[in-house]
């Protein structure tokens, strides 16, 4: 099924629960308006339906000789072909299958040559942050420009020590949405021969991403971000290191052959991708993602256009609310996916996204996004709000924000909040739950 979009775009795939109606605190019953794609993207129905269809096959995969544990495995194997496509990779490039961004990037800085310098802006969401560990990580400071990053990162490489380099770069900011300049980063770690991981969670459900066309040598992304909120994620490139690393996990599947030596196992680890899949594969999770990949590429033009209208929309919008200022890193004009954070002055953003909530059924992320270091020095150690689009968002989602904020900075909230375990809450809430959580 698809849904029509703004203006003369084409028809777009259209997710589930887009009809959704949520309680207010009122009585009233409304469409959600979820514009908080960038912390998990709702599921496609064309995904839901591809995973229902798996379900009667569903088995155990690699080490079954039945028919349904066959087909099990025909899918999971062809899942890293769409995987494959759907990121540019090259020929030997290995797909591993995780769990989500942050698993990928914790697997790659476990199977690190040792003493490789790591390189990264603190910009970074903390799944690209914090994995890695020692001496030889150098975190570089919010760059100004896109060219002050790509000269901080050219002198950052000139010092350091020599041996194997890592540098670690986000394809867009989840706080500002602004697409980062990772082709010239890539020239630049080129030059000084590094290699270049990319954390492509927050662009690939808005651009195409191309392993070759980038030069990077690796690229991590979550399923819950584009679409596929199966439990999947994945690790994409270069096989070298992977393979000389111990497995991240393990158990069944990282094994070759374990055999008894009397007082020790002996054991042959499988090669990769295997080696880093140890235990019965999420097979569901994996053909959600590979059907999401196949449908985003297939849909780039009217997605990125849906988007841009929207975004535009969203942003002329916020900047007729009193007091509101949007973040950003490198300034009003630079290009951006369709993420916006923003803070009101005098509002607390977490009250602001509780009535939100509450009073107009829309749906914001409040705080600092799991990116600390980059929400308070854009905000001076307050937390903000953030609005993000995607295949869901319509123009009524984006103009009941927009209006939404200005009654509230306006006017007021209509009902009275309270601070319950750190967060506001409506006073005496009375909305019901699903009948499923009852």
């Amino acid at each position: 099924m698809t849904v029509a979009v703004p203006g003369s775009i084409a028809a777009l795939p259209r997710v589930v629960g887009a009809a959704l109606r949520v309680p207010l605190v009122t009585g009233e019953r409304v469409e959600y308006a979820n514009l908080d794609h960038a912390a998990s993207a709702p599921c496609l129905e064309q995904v839901r339906d591809a995973v229902d269809e798996l379900l009667p096959w569903y088995a155990s995969v690699h080490r079954g000789a039945g028919f349904a544990s066959r087909v099990s495995t025909r899918v999971y194997e062809q899942a890293r072909d769409a995987v494959r496509r759907f990121l540019g990779a090259r020929p030997g490039d290995t797909v591993v299958f995780t769990r989500n961004t942050t698993d990928s990037l914790n697997l790659l800085a476990r199977s690190l040559p040792r003493h490789t310098a790591v390189l990264l802006f603190d910009t970074e969401h903390h799944a690209a942050l914090l994995p890695w560990r020692g001496p030889h990580v150098r975190r570089l400071r919010t760059p100004a420009s896109p060219s002050a990053a790509v000269a901080e990162l050219d002198r950052a490489l000139a010092a350091a020590p020599e041996g194997p380099r890592l540098v670690v770069v986000t394809g867009a900011s989840n706080v500002t949405g602004e697409v980062w300049p990772v082709a010239e980063l890539a020239a630049v770690a080129r030059r000084h021969g590094a290699r270049v991981a990319l954390d492509a969670a927050q662009l690939a459900p808005h651009r195409p991403v191309d392993l070759k066309a980038l030069d990077v040598d690796y690229a991590v992304l979550s399923g819950h971000k584009v679409y596929a909120p199966f439990g999947a994620g994945v690790l994409v490139g270069r096989a070298d290191w992977l393979q000389a690393a111990e497995p991240y996990l393990v158990g069944g599947g990282a094994t070759a052959r374990v055999t008894d030596r009397g007082d020790r196992l002996g054991v042959a680890w499988s090669a990769v991708p295997e080696r880093h899949e140890a235990g019965s594969p999420n097979v569901v999770g994996v053909h959600a993602l590979a059907e999401a990949c196949d449908l985003l590429g297939r849909n780039w033009a009217q997605t990125v256009a849906h988007e841009r209208e929207l975004l535009a929309r969203l942003r002329a919008g916020l900047a007729t609310v009193p007091g509101l200022r949007e973040l950003s890193l490198f300034g009003p004009e630079h290009d951006r996916v369709g993420v916006v954070s923003f803070v009101v002055a005098g509002q607390d953003a977490g009250y602001l996204a509780a009535a939100l909530s509450a009073e107009h059924g829309v749906g914001v992320r409040d705080g600092a996004f799991c990116a600390h270091v980059a929400v308070h020095r854009l905000t001076d150690g307050d937390r903000a709000l953030r609005a993000s689009l995607g295949l869901g968002t319509t123009v009524e989602h984006v103009d009941r924000l927009v209006a939404a904020l200005r009654s509230l900075v306006l006017d007021g909230a209509r009902w009275d909040y309270e601070v319950v375990e750190g967060r506001w809450v409506p006073v005496d809430d009375r909305r019901a739950l699903p009948p499923f959580l009852r």
